[in-house]
């Protein structure tokens, strides 16, 4: 998976700032998301979500609305949301592909199912934690609203950062009729909803998903919290996401279902903590991580561990063709392989291999089993010894400098605080 840095403008020639999350190899569909209020492209929702699809052979777009994170222009209004993400789905069309999914997280939600009528290449809409009512966007303004209605203009607090917002956007928000919308939607619809959001309530999934024709699931993301901070939670979500959308959109070409078989292992960091990376090999996808006690999320086999793996699963397969040749009946292999780094001694790295054998084998055949252990691949190369020549890929287009491609926005505190104060 390789992430782009891009730009396109919107109807009213402003540029809008964007990443594309594109898989290795050629997509197999294409996909949209929309962020929450206030939030930007890099939110943990949306760079989970994005990366997660990617992985599954999706390419997809996340992108600043007008007037946050990098984009240009000041906040505007649900209407103007809209419309960038028209402006989205026409510019993925001259790129590689129109959006068949669209994707929105709280506000994002509401303005995917108000565009997706107008995006005909859309096959499907997940919503996660949307307002069942756009005007619902207006309870964050808290006082700032009677101010805006007064003066006609007022700049508010909302999630820690001002913005000045005149009465067009109130009315804007007020005039919205997303009820009708999702009436007409005549899409598959999947709505994901914490039952203890705090600042969109469960009763907003419930008005959604009765104004939806079926088509139309609903899957509670129990224990999360609106902006999905937790990365267990924005995980869940993507990986329910995918499964779910795979029913609508195309199937992964043979070249994407086999990438990584017999050709080079992929490694890529995720953004998430300090050390976690996604690996691609004979087709599987999988997280490589350290402990938390090192300061990683313990989300998947560290780097020795998988060299353990590596000499354990060696160890079977060679065991398994020896047996088969001679005809022993050797019914299951077991193997064990530990790590440790003894001083004093040189080399210093031991892996420590236990294999049981089961089996009515002769103790002649158990015996030359284990010497057979000792000759597979991987335990030649660790005894033996090996030389790694390292060169240099080439980039893809750079996410701009000193910028995290994921630094699950610095704005995350303080939506929290923007949560407690909604509650």
């Amino acid at each position: 998976m390789r992430t782009e840095a891009i730009t396109f403008p919107n109807g009213r020639g402003q540029q809008l700032a964007a990443r594309l999350d594109r898989p290795d190899g050629t997509p197999s569909a294409h996909a949209l998301f929309a962020h929450c209020f206030t939030c930007d492209k890099t939110s943990k929702a949306a760079a989970r979500i994005s990366r997660a699809l990617a992985g599954l052979g999706v390419a997809v777009l996340r992108f600043d609305f007008t007037g946050l994170g990098e984009s240009e222009g000041e906040l505007t209004g649900f209407s103007a949301n809209v419309q960038d993400l028209l402006a989205a789905a026409r510019h993925m069309e001259s790129l590689d592909g129109a959006p068949a999914l669209l994707i929105g997280h709280s506000l994002g939600g509401a303005a995917v199912l108000a565009a997706a009528g107008d995006i005909a290449s859309a096959r499907a809409v997940a919503t996660i934690g949307a307002p069942a009512d756009v005007a619902h966007v207006l309870k964050q303004l808290g006082d700032g609203v009677a101010a805006i209605d007064a003066a006609g203009r007022a700049t508010v607090t909302i999630a820690g950062r001002a913005f000045t917002l005149d009465r067009a956007f109130v009315d804007d928000a007020r005039t919205q009729n997303l009820t009708e919308r999702i009436a007409h939607l005549r899409r598959p619809l999947l709505i994901l909803h914490a039952p203890t959001d705090q600042v969109v309530g469960i009763d907003n999934a419930s008005a959604i998903f009765l104004a939806a024709k079926h088509p139309k699931s609903f899957v509670a993301l129990d224990g999360a919290d609106h902006l999905l901070t937790r990365s267990a939670d924005a995980d869940y979500a993507a990986e329910v996401i995918a499964a779910w959308a795979s029913r609508y959109l195309p199937a992964p070409p043979a070249a994407v279902a086999a990438a990584g078989a017999g050709a080079a292992v992929l490694v890529d960091e995720t953004g998430a903590g300090k050390f976690q990376v996604e690996v691609r090999a004979g087709g599987a996808s999988f997280f490589a991580d350290e402990p938390a006690d090192v300061g990683g999320l313990g989300s998947g086999p560290s780097p020795y561990e998988l060299v353990s793996a590596g000499l354990g699963a060696c160890t079977s397969m060679t065991l398994r063709l020896y047996a088969e040749r001679k005809g022993w009946p050797l019914q299951r292999v077991r193997v064990a392989v530990s790590h440790d780094k003894v001083a004093g001694q040189t080399p210093p790295d031991l892996f420590r291999r236990e294999i049981a054998l089961e089996g009515p084998l002769t103790d002649e055949q158990r015996g030359r089993l284990f010497e057979i252990a000792d000759k597979c691949p991987v335990h030649r190369t660790l005894e033996t010894g090996a030389r790694v020549a390292t060169t240099a890929l080439p980039p893809p287009t750079p996410v701009p400098p000193g910028e995290p491609e994921e630094h699950f926005n610095d704005m995350d505190a303080a939506c929290r605080e923007a949560d407690a104060a909604v509650a």
